[in-house]
């Protein structure tokens, strides 16, 4: 016999995935296409728009749009792209998620043209309204480069260069498990 209460809670949770996972891509167009009322329904009352430099630091709906008013006042054109995306439930809490993902972005800043990969680290919300959005999203980079400076700086820890001074990727290098692997482990400089 099918445990009815069991798959209906399975079917809840890949609608939640679902509608977390079209948040996240509903997102990027919104940002790219500058729909500031989109931007602004991605986010609860409370959310908290952060990136480990200190770049991001909004807190609450309103302060997230106003950062990106201002982060579009000095970028072009902007092209988001998502690409693995990880989505587990808080089990206390039926309306709250987590996810991490990698994207990537195309953009034009400061007159360049510039490519930047990051991670989101985010916690999704179930609003009262029925929809997921977005508590937080923590942005941490493994480089934002020129696209010229793909080929010299890939390699380079100071690969983060959308600012006047270059800065540290935030990832891999900043990663326990990949420190702990090169403390473990002799790297070559050759590929046999």
């Amino acid at each position: 016999m099918v445990d009815l209460v069991s798959l209906e809670k399975r079917i809840a949770e890949l609608e939640a995935r679902e509608q977390i996972k079209e948040l996240v891509a509903r997102y990027g167009f919104t940002v790219d296409n500058r729909d500031m009322d989109g931007i602004a329904d991605c986010f609860t009352e409370n959310a908290r728009v952060l990136s480990n430099d200190g770049r991001h630091a909004s807190v609450g709906k309103e302060d997230c749009v106003n950062q990106y008013h201002h982060r579009f006042s000095f970028l072009g054109p902007t092209n988001h792209f998502t690409h693995n995306h990880v989505i587990w439930f808080d089990k206390a809490d039926p309306t709250k998620a987590y996810g991490q993902l990698n994207a990537h972005g195309e953009v034009f800043r400061n007159g360049q043209a510039m490519m930047s990969a990051l991670r989101y680290d985010d916690e999704y919300r179930l609003d009262p309204d029925g929809k997921w959005r977005f508590e937080l999203r923590l942005m941490t980079y493994f480089y934002y480069l020129r696209f010229d400076e793909i080929q010299t700086y890939l390699g380079d820890p100071m690969r983060v260069r959308a600012y006047s001074e270059p800065q540290a990727a935030d990832w891999p290098e900043g990663i326990d498990t990949y420190k702990k692997y090169y403390e473990e482990h002799e790297r070559s400089a050759v590929a046999d």
